[in-house]
């Protein structure tokens, strides 16, 4: 078997559907399998499992157990030659595992593989590609006075070597990931993608990002920078600096104010954007399908103008809600609209195959949404 795509699922139960299904799209030419791993869940993300999927391997822990040793466990079970570790809120493009896997086997010692993700908004997620968060780049990254944390010295389009990859999409050989020890199980969640990608470097191999292949990541579904998430993300990288690093009492402490500070501006930053997002004006469907847009449009009373895939790609459109039905128009083809019409007000949501909601994500750092129709 070439491929064993592993997701890590907690209470994202339609996340986890569209993820599937875009997975499914994208190992069609592939000889490959499909785990989910489920700590705990207390939504119907199993019973959905079961229902619309009863082919995937399904394992479910009655504890969370963390993403570490979640992980681990489906992969112990993998039988593909390849591994791609995939979060449950995000959805492929339908040549992801063929072009990551392609660009894998004509490098020479790769180790991890890390793709360009975007979030919700049609925007780049920076950590696709960083740099080794030393003591002291994470204390000015937390400051907020360097950028020296993401790999800026490769351009976001462009392919090459990186130090450490998210967690949210890593392939590799799972020879690797079994050499190095998998994900270490005393990170439960944060920095356990970091400790990975150091480890596997120190193992003798090289980390590669590339950008020709998009994944969508709405990253606020896991990701939220509250209070709790700098306390658990400073403790991460605690573990980090005393596994890999000289123990510097100093430096320990100076990152641990860095992150106070970190968390007052965050506080800061969010009572400024209390400003109410800007109205949208128009509502736009990209679909063929006439019976699914005037129900659509029934169940959410919204006025809906039917679109083509091949509209232009010089229209500029501003405060405009934007559906894609992706039976008709592929999830490659929706990231580049999204990406070409970001900013200026857009909204963007997804109505995945066969299935009765919509998703999106207007934050790369709040919770996406869901409507049911």
């Amino acid at each position: 078997m070439k491929l064993s795509v592993v997701i890590l699922n907690y209470n994202v139960r339609y996340f986890l559907e569209q993820c599937i299904l875009s997975v499914q799209n994208a190992i069609e030419n592939l000889e490959a399998e499909i785990i989910v791993i489920d700590n705990d869940s207390k939504d119907d993300s199993c019973e959905m499992l079961r229902r619309n999927f009863p082919e995937i391997i399904l394992i479910q822990n009655k504890e969370n157990v963390g993403f570490s040793k979640a992980n681990n466990q489906a992969v112990a079970i993998a039988k593909g030659e390849y591994v791609c570790i995939l979060n449950p809120d995000t959805a492929v493009a339908e040549d992801t595992f063929q072009r990551a896997i392609k660009y894998s086997e004509s490098v020479e010692n790769i180790g991890a593989l890390g793709v360009y993700l975007m979030d919700g908004t049609g925007n780049f997620l920076p950590e696709s590609k960083r740099n080794l968060p030393t003591p002291k780049v994470s204390l000015f990254k937390f400051s907020g006075f360097s950028n020296k944390y993401y790999a800026n010295n490769i351009s976001e389009t462009a392919k090459g070597e990186v130090d450490i990859l998210v967690g949210a999409f890593m392939l590799l050989k799972r020879s690797i990931y079994n050499e190095v020890g998998g994900f270490d199980e005393d990170y439960f969640m944060y920095g356990e993608d970091i400790d990975f990608s150091y480890k596997i470097t120190k193992a003798g191999y090289k980390n590669h990002y590339l950008g020709s292949t998009t994944v969508l990541h709405y990253k606020g579904e896991s990701t939220k920078k509250d209070d709790i998430y700098f306390e658990r993300f400073y403790g991460a990288m605690r573990i980090f600096y005393r596994k890999h690093f000289n123990k510097n009492l100093l430096l320990e402490s100076s990152v641990s104010a860095a992150v106070a500070l970190a968390k007052k501006a965050r506080k800061i930053s969010s009572d400024k954007k209390k400003t109410p997002t800007a109205k949208v004006e128009k509502s736009y469907f990209f679909t063929e399908n006439v019976e699914l847009l005037e129900k659509l449009s029934t169940s959410i009373d919204i006025v809906f103008q039917l679109v083509s895939k091949n509209m232009h790609h010089s229209i500029i459109l501003k405060n405009s809600l934007f559906v894609f039905d992706a039976a008709y128009i592929s999830y490659e083809e929706i990231f580049t609209i999204m990406k070409q019409l970001k900013g200026n007000g857009n909204l963007f949501r997804i109505l995945p195959v066969g299935c009765d909601f919509i998703i999106g994500s207007d934050q790369s750092d709040e919770k996406g949404g869901v409507v049911v129709f």
